[in-house]
C-alpha cells in the first residue's frame, strides 16, 4: 500500500504498460476527486492471499437458531459512546438485519428490518421488538449500522436507508438516524419509549463519494453501513462508512496498481470501493460533513463492507468485510474479514498481514460466515451464511455465528479461539 500522489512520470510509464498489453486498455491517470494522500490498498496488496491456521475460521457445520421464524444477519452490539460494549439493567443488547423466512433467503434484502436481541450473560439469546415504527422509518427498507448510548441513556441508531418508500427496493442509499430509549422490566421484558425522530445525515456527494448516476460496472454503488466512533483523544465524532470513490474519471493511479507483472484487465477501473468518513457538527449527532475518504481500494474491490475502527494503545485497526466476487477483473480473494493499520485515525493505513487479510471461511467451506464486526477486546461476531452441514447438504443459515477470538499485535493478527454463537462480553 502507498499514499496515492501524482506522478506524472509513472503516470506516463504506466500508460504505455497497459496500452501496450492485449487488453482492451483504459487510461491510467488520477482517479476521480479523491484526496491526494488517501491510503491506497493496492492490487499488488491484494495479489497474494494466503489461508493459514493464522487467519481461517473453524468450521460450522451446525448452528441453534436464534430466532427460528426470521432470517438474521448483519449485527451489532450496543456500545458507549467510547466504543465499549453498554449493558441496560445489566443486560447485553445487539442489534441485527432481519426479514421473516416467508420471504426468500435471497429476496431478504428487500425486506429487511432492525431487530434487537438481549442477552443476561451474553451468550443465550432471546428475540426482542423492531425498536423503531416501520412506517416512520427511512428508505423502503433499513440496512446496516451501529447503536451508541449516551449519558442520558438515550440510544442512537445510526442506519442505512435504501430506497424509499413511494419507490420501492431500488439500491439507493443514504445515512439515517433515530433516536428511543429502552428499560428492562422483568416481567415484560425489554421496552422501547421515546422514540425520536428518523433523519437523513448524509447523502453521497459525487466527489469523495460516487452517486447512483455515477457508478459503472455490474455492482452497486454503495454508500451505507454507518459506524459511529468517538476519537479517544479529541472526544471528536464521527461515522465511518462503506463508500465508492466519486467523480466520473475511473482511470487508475500508478499507486492503485503497485508493482505488478502483466496488464490490468479491461473493467477493474469500475471496483472502486473505498471507506468513508464523516465529522459530527453538532452534539445532537443530527449533522455531519462529509471528508475525504479513510482508505480506497480504486481498482482492487467494488465493496468495502461494514467499515469500524477498533483503537488499542497508539495502533489504530480499520476492518472491513468484502466478497469473493467484489474483488476486480485479475484478483481472487475469498469472502473475508480485512484489517489495516495506521498510528492514528486518519494515519498511511497498511494492510495487517501484507495482503490485509484477517479472517476467512475453510477453504472447503467458502461461505459459511460472512459480516464480521470486530468487538474491543478482540472479539469478532459474524452470522452463518451458507454451508454444508454434517451431512454434508448445503444449507442457508441466517442466525448468530460462533464469535471469534482475535490477537492483535502491531499490524499483525492471529485467530486465537471460539467462544459461543454471538457470545460477547465487555
Amino acid at each position: 500500500m502507498k499514499t496515492k500522489q501524482s506522478s506524472i512520470l509513472s503516470k506516463l510509464a504506466l500508460t504505455a504498460l497497459v496500452v501496450s498489453s492485449a487488453f482492451t486498455a483504459f487510461p491510467v491517470a488520477s482517479s476521480a476527486q479523491a484526496a491526494e494522500d488517501t491510503p491506497t490498498w493496492s492490487r499488488e496488496d491484494a495479489s497474494n492471499f494466503t489461508l493459514t491456521d493464522e487467519n481461517t475460521a473453524p468450521n460450522i457445520d451446525s448452528f441453534t437458531d436464534v430466532a427460528p421464524d426470521y432470517w438474521v444477519w448483519d449485527t451489532w452490539p450496543l456500545r458507549d459512546r467510547d466504543g465499549s460494549l453498554a449493558k441496560i439493567n445489566g443486560r447485553y443488547v445487539q442489534f441485527a438485519l432481519t426479514a421473516s423466512k416467508e420471504y426468500t433467503w435471497a429476496g431478504r434484502h428487500d425486506h429487511a428490518v432492525i431487530r434487537t436481541f438481549y442477552s443476561n450473560n451474553g451468550k443465550d439469546w432471546e428475540k426482542g421488538t423492531v425498536p423503531y415504527d416501520e412506517d416512520k422509518a427511512l428508505g423502503f427498507r433499513q440496512w446496516a449500522g451501529s447503536a451508541m448510548i449516551d449519558e442520558n441513556d438515550k440510544i442512537h441508531l445510526f442506519y442505512t436507508a435504501a430506497g424509499r418508500k413511494d419507490e420501492g427496493p431500488t439500491f439507493e442509499q443514504r445515512l439515517a438516524k433515530t433516536t428511543f430509549e429502552m428499560d428492562y422490566d422483568n416481567k415484560e421484558g425489554f421496552q422501547v419509549k421515546n422514540n425520536g425522530e428518523h433523519q437523513i445525515l448524509a447523502e453521497a456527494d459525487g466527489v469523495y463519494y460516487e452517486t447512483q448516476a455515477q457508478k459503472t460496472g455490474d455492482i452497486i454503488y454503495s454508500f451505507r453501513d454507518p459506524w459511529f466512533f468517538q476519537h479517544p483523544e479529541t472526544g471528536e465524532e464521527y461515522l465511518i462508512f462503506e463508500g465508492n470513490t466519486g467523480g466520473t474519471d475511473k482511470t487508475l493511479e500508478a499507486d492503485n496498481i503497485g508493482n505488478v507483472d502483466g496488464p490490468i484487465p479491461a473493467g477493474a477501473e469500475d471496483y472502486n470501493g473505498n471507506v468513508g468518513i464523516a465529522k459530527a457538527e453538532n452534539d445532537d449527532l443530527t449533522e455531519f460533513e462529509l471528508m475525504p475518504p479513510l482508505l480506497e481500494a480504486d481498482g482492487v474491490n467494488q465493496q468495502l463492507e461494514r467499515p469500524h475502527v477498533v483503537q488499542k494503545g497508539d495502533d489504530y485497526y480499520l476492518f472491513t468485510i468484502s466478497h469473493q466476487f467484489t474483488f476486480a477483473p485479475g484478483l481472487e480473494g475469498p469472502d473475508g474479514l480485512y484489517g489495516f493499520h495506521a498510528n492514528s485515525l486518519f494515519g498511511d493505513y497498511e494492510p495487517m498481514n501484507g495482503t490485509g487479510l484477517v479472517v476467512a471461511n475453510p477453504e472447503e467451506d467458502p461461505f459459511q460466515a460472512y459480516s464480521w464486526a470486530v468487538l474491543p477486546h478482540g472479539q469478532v461476531i459474524s452470522f452463518v451464511n451458507e454451508f454444508y452441514d454434517e451431512n454434508g447438504d448445503f444449507q442457508f443459515g441466517g442466525s448468530f455465528a460462533p464469535t471469534l477470538k482475535l490477537k492483535l499485535k502491531d499490524d499483525t493478527s492471529e485467530i486465537k479461539g471460539v467462544m459461543g454463537e454471538g457470545e460477547i462480553h465487555g
